[in-house]
């Protein structure tokens, strides 16, 4: 099994865990006996969430915004404080802005970069750097069917999924033999809070996207987990979201784009 075994002191991490995919996650694992540390901006969620597993595993809340630098660089060192070691990382916490890049602000653009890119980065880096020596570890990344294609009208959200993809991809090239697992998590169509908090309205959203493609957050997770345990390079829930994955990743830009641009709703 590519996950390690739950231990009194050891814990899985969990970011943006306040809600929907990050809170089923932190569920899921909590289920197969691990403990889990939630971590998010919002500490009443991650609280309400900690009563709710706690009965069955230890359960930690750091309140943490991993777009921070600083704040993510105590992340860690505050895990270590506690008496745990990180034995899962679950890099999940993610956000994205929608709709045309020149009405958008740099501001924007880049504070989904610092979350979706240089969070991934830099956690990896720390648990890598923690678990290779330990012999064993698992590391889930949490990327997007959007990263395997451009995606007008989520350009830059799609791009650090893309970037996702392509990290992952590499580390466990150079993780193979080491005992510690990477896995990407490519979820399509999901109803979580992402959409308001990008400022779109979901029943807009969801009129672009046929209703077999949607996936619902607890089977995300699941899915996401046995992946993470059979030590699968890549999960993509549902097969209905991974055929168009794989079809617009080889199809002629020329004919993609312009049929992405069409049905985004927020550039209609």
């Amino acid at each position: 099994m590519a996950l390690p075994t739950p231990s009194a002191t050891s814990t899985a991490v969990v970011t943006g865990a306040s809600s929907g995919i990050g809170a089923d996650l932190a569920r899921e694992l909590a289920a197969r006996g691990h403990g889990v540390t939630l971590v998010a901006r919002r500490e009443d969620r991650l609280r309400s969430l900690a009563d709710e597993l706690s009965s069955s595993v230890r359960v930690e809340v750091i309140a943490c915004d991993v777009g921070d630098a600083d704040a993510r660089a105590g992340l860690f060192p505050e895990v270590e404080r506690r008496g745990l070691t990180v034995d899962i990382l679950v890099n999940n916490a993610g956000i994205g802005t929608i709709g045309f890049v020149a009405e958008s602000t740099p501001e924007a653009e880049i504070a989904q970069v610092r979350v979706n890119v240089e969070a991934v980065i830099d956690l990896t880096t720390r648990a890598v750097i923690q678990m290779v020596p330990r012999g064993s570890g698992a590391i889930l990344n949490v990327g997007s069917t959007a990263g395997f294609q451009p995606f007008p009208g989520q350009s830059g959200y799609a791009g650090t999924k893309a970037f996702v993809r392509t990290y992952t991809d590499g580390l466990r090239g150079e993780l193979a033999g080491t005992g510690v697992t990477v896995t990407a998590l490519h979820p399509g169509p999901v109803r979580t809070e992402f959409l308001e908090t990008a400022g779109m309205d979901e029943r807009t959203f969801a009129a672009a996207f046929p209703k077999f493609m949607w996936v619902e957050s607890r089977d995300v997770a699941k899915k996401a987990v046995d992946g993470l345990a059979a030590g699968r390079g890549s999960v993509i829930p549902g097969v209905q979201n991974e055929i168009p994955a794989r079809i617009f990743e080889f199809l002629p830009r020329r004919i993609l784009l312009p049929l992405l641009k069409s049905r985004h709703p927020a550039l209609r």
